[in-house]
């Protein structure tokens, strides 16, 4: 290696040592390694490379710049996690994080990639300090802090920064009993509040820091003012409507009751659990105490008949108090159950409007920021409640789902996993080849949409599927698919039902409800499958194709395998070689931020690929 002068102190692998020492953690910087040897940052990047080069080290790019240094034993010898935190970019990279780092991370950070090697990036957003599931600021630096295992000075003044930010609005009811915007100062008011405001929105100054609000806008007045960085607290006194006396007929698990106290204590929320872990439940508890009337909206008629069906039969209400309004039913009582499409068209939502709603909870509430689900959040109501095991949406509206639900109240995953209140499930990517030469020539001339539908219907899929299934023997299975095509193929192949938006709404529930008797033990189930649609006993997931859907589809779909039964399994397909393969890895990044364990696996069919099959096309 060539030094820079002769002043400057050789790298050897001693030194390199020393900065791993000096810095008190298993990853280092060339700047690190630089100071530690007294030497230029060139020569120390010339001498890390030298050492990499013997095999001694290994490099870790945590962007375009830095890059990180570690040795090359660490990845068999290493007994604990590698974290590295580069406070003034606000990124976290973490080699190996365990479940509990990867479950605190996602608490104020978001997850922006993951590779093979078990490495995660993650990156503080504005956003992600908004909507942390924290009452306190002391209480999300903590968390941070338990996270990241120390303090980072530069990190938590920018997030203390942030949370002072969300907190500079807020709407509350003045006591002459309309509906005002309060600013920390004027020069927030008028510089910036009536800068991006509409006009109309505000009516009228009542001081110099509080303005008379249009009370039938104020959803367009919280995603404004978001958009424009400055998250509202709502602090308004909302009319409740007729009372509602309810009891409930279950016994809450200790965090459920957590959740309903914590819902109180805000007033809105979104219940943020995984699939299984009684968000449902829970709701009906937070219903309880609110006794008041009670809207819910969900995304499909059968989602409705599960609400319908589990309230009758866990709390005090009758069959009277109890009504669905969607397409196959109309009826509006103290507790009515509707569909976001049937809420959100104008000559069904004035009927909602006219009421004033104790409690509107929205299920699988990641659909509030679609235009005509969004509707339904300017509702009158004096509580709402989200559900979502899976706040993240393909478009990054996620965020909208906060600001016009309220904040989210989260639980660790990890807990209710180690506790035995949900399966925690095991997700492996497989990775298959073309089923012949004709099929692959095929999708190399093919452009667009055609490229990605021929990728996800390989027919080397078929064979697979049926090698896993083989491979859990009496277990409930469901299969997910995209192409109404390939799943009757799929379907045919297994000899079992096919459930698509074709399948009659009877016909569709009567096999669900087969499949929750016992009666039938694998379903394959198109995008109706995805959302709201309670499988208790599945044990196995097979996502065979659908990748180039959200996140959150694959996080749904994982999610109809996490239930208390014992160890649940999820295979996603893809194609080897095309966009498809890069998609399922990102397609699973939510559940790995949530502790989730996500490996690679090889095909039971085909085995581990040929060196020309990983080449992309």
């Amino acid at each position: 290696m060539t030094d820079d002068g002769p002043d400057e102190a050789p790298v050897d692998i001693d030194v390199f040592y020393d900065a791993l020492e000096d810095r008190a953690r298993p990853v280092v910087t060339a700047t690190e390694v630089a100071r530690v040897a007294d030497c230029s940052q060139a020569a120390a990047v010339e001498a890390l490379e030298t050492l990499a080069a013997e095999g001694r080290l290994e490099r870790l790019d945590a962007a375009a710049d830095p890059v990180v240094w570690f040795p090359a034993d660490y990845r068999e010898t290493a007994a604990r996690e590698r974290l590295t935190v580069f406070p003034e970019r606000r990124e976290i990279v973490a080699d190996r994080p365990s479940q509990f780092t990867r479950a605190r991370l996602s608490q104020f950070a978001r997850l922006e990639e993951t590779n093979h090697e078990g490495g995660y990036r993650y990156v503080v957003r504005e956003q992600d300090v908004w909507s942390a599931p924290a009452e306190t600021l002391e209480a999300l630096l903590t968390t941070v802090r338990s996270a990241l295992g120390s303090r980072y000075d530069a990190l938590e003044e920018w997030i203390e920064g942030q949370w002072e930010r969300a907190h500079r609005f807020r709407l509350r009811t003045h006591e002459d009993g309309y509906v005002v915007l309060e600013a920390q100062s004027a020069d927030l008011l008028g510089n910036v509040a009536e800068r991006h405001l509409e006009d109309g929105l505000l009516r009228a100054r009542v001081d110099d820091e509080t303005a008379w609000v249009d009370a039938d806008r104020t959803a367009e007045l919280k995603r404004t003012l978001y958009e424009a960085g400055y998250p509202v607290q709502d602090r308004r006194e909302l009319a409740s409507g007729d009372p509602l006396p309810v009891e409930l007929d279950v016994e809450l698990r200790p965090y459920q009751a957590d959740w309903v106290a914590r819902f109180a204590d805000a007033g809105s929320g979104v219940l943020v659990g995984p699939p299984g872990s009684g968000k449902t439940v829970a709701a009906l508890g937070v219903m309880a105490d609110v006794e008041g009337e009670t809207l819910v909206l969900v995304p499909s008629r059968e989602l409705a008949g599960q609400w319908h069906e589990r309230i009758l039969a866990d709390t005090t209400l009758t069959a009277d108090q109890v009504g669905e309004y969607h397409g196959g039913s109309k009826e509006v009582r103290p507790v009515t159950i509707a569909t976001y499409r049937t809420a959100g068209m104008d000559r069904h939502r004035s009927l909602f409007d006219s009421r004033e709603w104790g409690l509107i909870v929205y299920d699988e509430c990641q659909r509030i920021p679609s235009p005509v689900s969004r509707r339904s959040a300017s509702l009158q109501t004096k509580h709402r409640l989200g559900l979502s095991a899976t706040p993240v949406r393909g478009d990054d509206l996620e965020d909208q789902i906060y600001t016009l639900v309220g904040p989210p109240i989260g639980t660790d995953w990890e807990a209710l996993f180690d506790a035995g209140y949900v399966a925690e499930p095991e997700v492996e990517l497989r990775y298959l080849p073309w089923d012949s030469e004709t099929a692959k020539n095929e999708y190399g001339a093919s452009g667009g949409r055609e490229k990605r539908r021929l990728a996800a219907t390989n027919p080397a899929k078929i064979p697979e599927i049926e090698a896993i299934l083989r491979a859990h023997p009496g277990s409930k299975a469901v299969v997910f698919v995209e192409y109404l095509d390939q799943g009757e193929a799929v379907a045919e192949a297994l000899g079992v039902p096919f459930i698509s938006g074709e399948t009659p709404h009877a016909r569709r529930s009567r096999l669900f409800d087969r499949f929750r008797a016992g009666d039938v033990d694998t379903l394959v189930v198109s995008r109706v499958g995805d959302e709201g649609i309670d499988l208790p006993d599945a044990e196995v997931a097979v996502a065979a194709s659908g990748l180039g859907g959200s996140r959150r589809q694959g996080a749904q779909r994982a999610g109809r395998t996490m239930r208390p039964a014992g160890k649940a399994r999820m295979y996603v397909l893809a194609t080897r070689g095309t966009r498809e393969e890069e998609f399922a890895r990102e397609r699973t990044r939510h559940l790995a931020a949530r502790g989730v364990s996500v490996r690679e696996g090889e095909s039971a069919v085909f085995g581990e690929p040929g060196p020309g099959d990983a080449a992309r096309q």
